[in-house]
């Protein structure tokens, strides 16, 4: 029932296009460390070439995912249809962080609405892309985005964003740094 792929197809891109929500998983190499999966929404993820995604990174209570990749670079991104025929596609890749003011942002950022509370680009290079059944998945309707993170980056402006970073988003629950948090911690801010 699953298949593998070494690249994005147009199919793969077209499932993808249709999903509301993905998840996006990353751990550390210690044994001790947390896995950590997150779900992601908005219209946040893009397909950049067959062998290439990114996606906005919103501000979160954590910043798991930002401290796995900066250790190891794995990631997977899962999108499963919650609507329609059954499928879960997942992308498997070693990813980066890139944040403003860094290489790579004046390239990425434009392909992005900024949303408020947006913190860093996650970039993958995608080595392998597997499809699998989803026959046991459940439906579910989607009904809309939330928009309650918007509101509250809003209500905090610039400043306090800022201090809701250097408080919960410098490191991983584990203690692993997070480049949001080596920037922080090395500017005159």
């Amino acid at each position: 029932m699953g298949k593998s792929f070494k690249s994005i197809l147009p199919e793969h891109v077209a499932f993808i296009a249709k999903q509301h929500i993905f998840f996006v998983g990353s751990a550390p190499l210690s044994g001790e460390g947390h896995v950590n999966l997150s779900p992601k929404g908005h219209d946040v993820l893009r397909i950049l070439n067959e062998n290439e995604v990114a996606y906005l990174d919103l501000t979160g209570s954590g910043n798991e995912t930002s401290a796995h990749l900066e250790e190891n670079g794995r990631i997977t991104i899962m999108f499963t249809a919650f609507e329609g025929p059954p499928m879960i596609l997942r992308l498997y890749g070693q990813g980066r962080v890139v944040l403003p003011e860094t290489p790579g942002w004046e390239t990425l950022a434009p392909k992005f609405t900024l949303l408020p509370g947006a913190r860093q680009i996650i970039a993958v290079k995608v080595h392998e892309v597997k499809t699998s059944c989803g026959f046991s998945v459940p439906f579910y309707n989607y009904e809309g985005e939330r928009n309650t993170l918007q509101k509250w980056a809003v209500s905090k402006g610039d400043e306090g964003l800022l201090a809701y970073w250097q408080d919960k988003n410098m490191t991983s629950m584990d203690g692993m740094p997070t480049p949001l948090g080596q920037k922080l911690s090395t500017s005159n801010l």
